[in-house]
């Protein structure tokens, strides 16, 4: 077994192997973490047209990132807005959601190659966000349409477009921690 050197552990920054070939990268992911504060000049500097999708997820699976993917290839960059942890809250998934903390869902979206910007929302919908942004696409999953999606008519009025991604894969965060929950009580 190897024995760390604790001078040089803590002379390292983190993520920092020091210098040399084993040297370990620093994660890329947080560059494409926005605050509330800084999103609308970070979303106006990404390249157009721009897509913008929004939700919670709150334990990323294979329907999450298929969707992920066929959203970005509508555009040249994707803007993912996420919810606040109160915002989920209010959305009535259960008391105990989200099981993952804004600044984690965050991140583990932000580490995904199709995403562009990560920002957080704190009100109920991103409409406010999405007016102030003005993507030219704006995409939820196959349950939405344009009269059940948020922020779909000021899009459309302003020329740009909805779509709605039909689900490629049935999967669901709800389902998944029921399932998990009864297995609990058997």
């Amino acid at each position: 077994m190897t024995q760390r050197d604790p001078a040089r552990a803590a002379a390292a920054a983190p993520g920092d192997a020091g210098p040399g070939p084993g040297a370990i990268p620093a994660p890329r992911y947080p560059a494409k973490l926005a605050t509330a504060a800084d999103a609308l000049p970070r979303i106006a500097a990404l390249p157009r047209p721009l897509v913008f999708t929004n939700g919670v997820f709150d334990v990323l699976h294979r329907g999450h990132v298929t969707y992920l993917e066929q959203a970005r290839g509508l555009g040249a960059a994707l803007v993912v807005a996420v919810n606040s942890d109160a915002s989920v809250r209010r959305l009535g998934k259960g008391d105990d959601r989200p099981l993952n903390a804004l600044a984690d869902r965050m991140a583990v979206l932000a580490a995904l190659a199709a995403v562009d910007l990560v920002v957080p929302f704190d009100d109920d919908t991103p409409r406010a966000l999405i007016v102030a942004c003005r993507p030219d696409v704006l995409v939820k999953g196959g349950d939405y349409d344009a009269a059940t999606t948020a922020g779909a008519a000021e899009t459309v009025a302003a020329g740009g477009r909805f779509v709605a991604i039909p689900f490629a894969f049935e999967r669901s965060t709800t389902a998944l921690v029921n399932r998990i929950r009864n297995l609990r009580h058997d």
